[in-house]
């Protein structure tokens, strides 16, 4: 009885201890688990010229990092440059260096760029990754001091990525860079990214990844600090205000035209621009309403358009922008200001509710010589005339008003010119 008694509570002993041992590795794979849910990768797009916008979005997530909670930063890359002053970037550079996590860089998708500044930030990570038709390098001189951070990529001061670039076969065949086609790729790369499949086929994503990038408003301004985007608006702008200075009371126009001037100021004041060239668009603008005023193209639309054009090559100081830019930029606004302008001018005052018939009859004079077309000048304002039944007009001579063509007058000399039927001048 007495044995039978002890085996029994062996027995027990044992099962007890068999049921905690399980139930302490149930608990302990439950938290690990629960623990890898709330593990993430933070992935950054950097996507254009690194301008105030997105070196806020790389310091705040630099340094908001939490190592308990994230395994690595990946900054996803497009970016021909830096628009941000050097001591700007070294001080993400101090960031990426300190990080308590793994800094990695990948320069995708195809087609991608890391150059300047952002390449030189690249070459100070722990990883880069790259994707086939992507590019790096055109480095320049060091923007980090070289004793502090060392060179980009550990490489000599004579490298040729100095100035110029390499893509993805010669970045990989050197080790410059690890082969990622597509972002996952480059996540998988990443330890602690995978772990095995629950199905035990293989591994699998065990973390999340969480995207960072520009709020709605934040990526206006930073469309806004594109060159050919801060270009265009800036001309856009400063035509619709032009437009608005010959109108009633302030419409739809002068809204988008302030809207578009003050963006387009913005991003010329973030990007680097040569203030003198800003002074030519300027004062093409001003010559372009001199004579959208007297309503016909004069000397002020030649020195505007000289201006405009010169102004416009060489707007930009280290940054490029595509000549299809710069030609819808100049042909857009000459075509504007020189002819479309003038006429929706001319149009828009000139015309009462109940017609031009008004101006039948009135006198003015000649601006130049009608013969047979030319311009008149009638209540101080200049309009495209032709002579009635092709009596030439000197320059300054008196003329009076016989009929109106749509945006055209017909025209003859107050004096000598042979009598139309539909003038209203009574008879001597």
């Amino acid at each position: 009885m007495i044995r039978t008694a002890r085996r029994r509570s062996r027995f027990l002993l044992g099962l007890a201890l068999l049921l905690v041992g399980w139930l302490a590795l149930m608990t302990a794979a439950g938290a690990h688990e629960a623990h890898d849910e709330h593990l993430v990768i933070d992935v950054v797009e950097i996507d254009g010229l690194l301008d105030p916008v997105l070196l806020e979005v790389m310091t705040d997530v630099l340094e908001g990092v939490d190592p308990a909670e994230t395994i690595a930063l990946v900054f996803q890359v497009d970016s021909r440059g830096s628009v941000v002053s050097d001591d700007e970037v070294v001080a993400v550079a101090e960031l990426i260096m300190g990080s308590p996590v793994p800094v990695s860089f990948w320069v995708g998708p195809s087609g991608s760029r890391a150059l300047g500044a952002v390449a030189q930030l690249a070459g100070l990570a722990d990883d880069l990754g790259i994707a086939p038709g992507a590019r790096f390098g055109d480095l320049g001189d060091p923007v980090a001091p070289v004793e502090r951070f060392g060179r980009p990529f550990g490489l000599p001061p004579d490298t040729d990525l100095v100035d110029d670039t390499v893509g993805y076969d010669e970045a990989v065949e050197r080790g410059l860079a690890r082969s990622s086609p597509v972002l996952l790729e480059h996540l998988r790369g990443i330890p602690g990214f995978e772990g095995a499949a629950a199905d035990g086929s293989g591994t699998a994503p065990v973390v999340r990844t969480r995207f960072h990038k520009p709020g709605l408003v934040d990526q206006l301004f930073h469309t806004a600090a594109s060159p050919p985007v801060a270009y265009l608006l800036f001309l856009v702008g400063a035509g619709l205000l032009v437009f608005e200075l010959y109108t009633a009371g302030v419409g739809i126009a002068g809204v988008i035209g302030a809207g578009s001037f003050l963006l387009g100021c913005y991003g010329l004041a973030v990007l680097p621009t040569r203030w003198w060239a800003i002074a030519l668009l300027v004062v093409a603008m001003f010559g372009y309403a001199v004579d959208v005023q007297t309503g016909v193209p004069r000397v002020w639309t030649v020195i505007a358009t000289a201006s405009l054009v010169f102004g416009s090559v060489a707007l930009y100081d280290g940054v490029g922008m595509s000549w299809i830019t710069l030609g819808v930029g100049l042909v857009g606004t000459i075509t504007a200001m020189a002819a479309g302008m003038p006429a929706m001018v001319r149009t828009r005052f000139s015309t009462p509710t109940i017609g031009r018939d008004w101006m039948v009859g009135e006198s003015g004079e000649a601006v130049d010589a009608v013969g047979p077309e030319g311009t008149v000048r009638v209540r101080g304002a200049v309009w495209k005339a032709r002579t009635n039944r092709a009596t030439p007009i000197e320059a300054g001579a008196p003329i009076r008003v016989v009929a109106v063509e749509g945006l055209w007058l017909e025209v003859a000399p107050e004096e000598g010119g042979a009598r139309d039927y539909r003038s209203r001048t009574p008879r001597d």
